[in-house]
C-alpha cells in the first residue's frame, strides 16, 4: 500500500442531474475567444479562415459548485465574469473527427470563468502565459451536469446577470469554433479523457464584480449557474 507524506487532495467531482453518482472531473480546458463580438471587445479581433482555436487550462482544485461563495481574490482590482457552455467528456478520443465528436459527448453544463482581467491583460499584453489571470482559486464555477449523451448542442440562447440586470445575452449560435470544431481540434493535442470539461467561450458584455455582487446565468436548454461574491481576504 502506498502511504504519503500528508493527505494526497481529494477528486474533485461535479454533481450528475437525475443521478447519485458524481461526475470525477479530470481536467479544465477553456477556448479563448471564441465568440466574434467578445474578441472584439478584448481589441483582439479573429479571423477563422486563417487562425485555429487556442485554449489554456485551469487546475482542477480550481473548481466550485454552482451556488458557492467564494471570496474577492487577492492582487486584483478587476475580477471578471465570463458565461460558458461547458461541455463534459464521457469517452476517450484521440484525433477525433468532427463528424465524430458526437461520439465522446457525455453531457453539458452552465460555466463561470472567472477572471483577474487587470492581470490577464498584462500577461498578454507582454507575451507571458495567463496563468495569474486565469488559474484562480475558486475561479472555475459548474452547474450540475445533465446527460446528453451523443448530442450536439448548435444553438441554444446564453445569458448571465449580475444582481438581476443583464450583462450578457447571446446565443451558443454564434460560437467561432463550434463543438464538433473544438474536440476535434483539442483531441490533435491531447488525449481527451473521461472526466474532462471544455469550456467553450465566453459571449461580449464581460465585466467586473465587486463583494456582495450576485451573477447568475444560463445556457438554455441546459442549466443554470449562480455565484456569490464574498469579501476579500
Amino acid at each position: 500500500m502506498t502511504t504519503y507524506l500528508f493527505p494526497p487532495p481529494a477528486v474533485q467531482s461535479v454533481a450528475i442531474r437525475g443521478k447519485s453518482e458524481q461526475f470525477p472531473i479530470h481536467r479544465l480546458f477553456f477556448v479563448g475567444r471564441n465568440y466574434h463580438a467578445h474578441a472584439v471587445e478584448m481589441g483582439k479581433p479573429v479571423d477563422k479562415s486563417v487562425e485555429r482555436p487556442f485554449y489554456f487550462t485551469k487546475a482542477p482544485q480550481t473548481l466550485v459548485p454552482s451556488g458557492a461563495t467564494v471570496p474577492y481574490p487577492p492582487e486584483t482590482k478587476n475580477y471578471h465574469f465570463e458565461m460558458e457552455l461547458v461541455v463534459a467528456i464521457g469517452k476517450a478520443g484521440f484525433r477525433v473527427k468532427a463528424e465524430e465528436a458526437h461520439t465522446v459527448v457525455y453531457g453539458y453544463a452552465a460555466g463561470l470563468d472567472m477572471t483577474r482581467r487587470d492581470l490577464q491583460l498584462v500577461a498578454r499584453d507582454k507575451g507571458r502565459p495567463w496563468d495569474l489571470g486565469k488559474d484562480i482559486e475558486e475561479g472555475s464555477v459548474c452547474s450540475e451536469i445533465v446527460p446528453m449523451e451523443g448530442v450536439v448542442i448548435e444553438s441554444g440562447a446564453i445569458a448571465l446577470e449580475v444582481n438581476g440586470d443583464t450583462r450578457q445575452s447571446s446565443n451558443v449560435d454564434k460560437l467561432i469554433w463550434n463543438i464538433r470544431e473544438i474536440i476535434a481540434d483539442l483531441s490533435l493535442f491531447y488525449h481527451l479523457q473521461p472526466g474532462d470539461l471544455i469550456y467553450t467561450g465566453t459571449p461580449e458584455g464581460v465585466g467586473a464584480v465587486v463583494p456582495g455582487d450576485r451573477i447568475t446565468g444560463r445556457v438554455e436548454g441546459v442549466a443554470e449557474v449562480a455565484l456569490q461574491v464574498g469579501p476579500a481576504e
